[in-house]
């Protein structure tokens, strides 16, 4: 993954994962890796985060813990060029993260493709509750029954039971607070290609936090120390 840098692999991943994890800019991890006797441009940061984001999440997931069957899915607002787009999330009932997918629009066509990915890498789930979107209510029905209409072995399954309610879905409501915290403090995105990616590594640290891979059975492992796992 690192082969060819010009920089340490260390140095790249505490940059990543500084910036990804604390309330930094990229002009601040300039000025402490400066404060480090490193020349560190603000732009190669950047391009660390872009480069080296996507792969690790990739890592990630290959070693992410089971989710459970029963779900709650929202979606927040993230503000990009000035425009508000779209991030739908899921988490389980012990609070896990399910899935995420950043979309430009906020529609039948956007619930469907983040159902279908979240069914892709976690197989259908027993329950979804939402806040009473009728938009989400019906990308579930048409997601699910698409799916055991694929699989002929579903056809007697049951469908995925549905809860609307705005208080029951509280508990994703208060998980959007630690992504939203993060993208509050950076100056803004630029453009859709750069937040998907930038949101992508939040969600991965998130992830982290709540210990969801599998290879995290010390309760002392840190966020450094699973990025070194990841990277190597």
């Amino acid at each position: 993954m690192f082969k060819g840098r010009h920089f340490d692999q260390s140095v790249i991943l505490l940059c990543v994962r500084w910036y990804l994890a604390s309330d930094l800019s990229l002009r601040d991890l300039e000025e402490m890796m400066a404060e480090r006797g490193l020349s560190v441009d603000h732009s190669t940061v950047h391009r660390w985060i872009i480069h080296f984001s996507p792969q690790l999440l990739d890592c990630f997931h290959q070693r992410k813990r089971v989710v459970a069957g029963k779900w709650n899915l929202d979606e927040t607002y993230i503000k990009v060029r000035g425009q508000w787009m779209y991030l739908y999330r899921a988490i389980d009932s012990v609070g896990d993260t399910v899935e995420f997918f950043f979309s430009e629009h906020r529609d039948l066509s956007a619930a469907k493709r983040f159902l279908r990915k979240a069914f892709a890498r976690h197989g259908r789930s027993d329950r979804i509750t939402v806040d009473g979107s009728q938009t989400n209510h019906e990308a579930i029905v048409s997601c699910d029954l698409e799916d055991r209409l694929r699989d002929m072995t579903r056809r007697s399954a049951k469908p995925i039971r549905i809860f609307k309610s705005k208080y029951l879905n509280n508990r994703i409501e208060q998980d959007h607070r630690r992504t939203k915290r993060r993208v509050r403090s950076m100056l803004g995105f630029k453009s859709m290609a750069s937040a998907r990616i930038i949101l992508d590594g939040i969600e991965l640290v998130h992830m982290m936090r709540k210990r969801q891979a599998r290879f995290v059975y010390n309760p002392r492992l840190s966020i450094a120390n699973q990025f070194e796992i990841l990277a190597a």
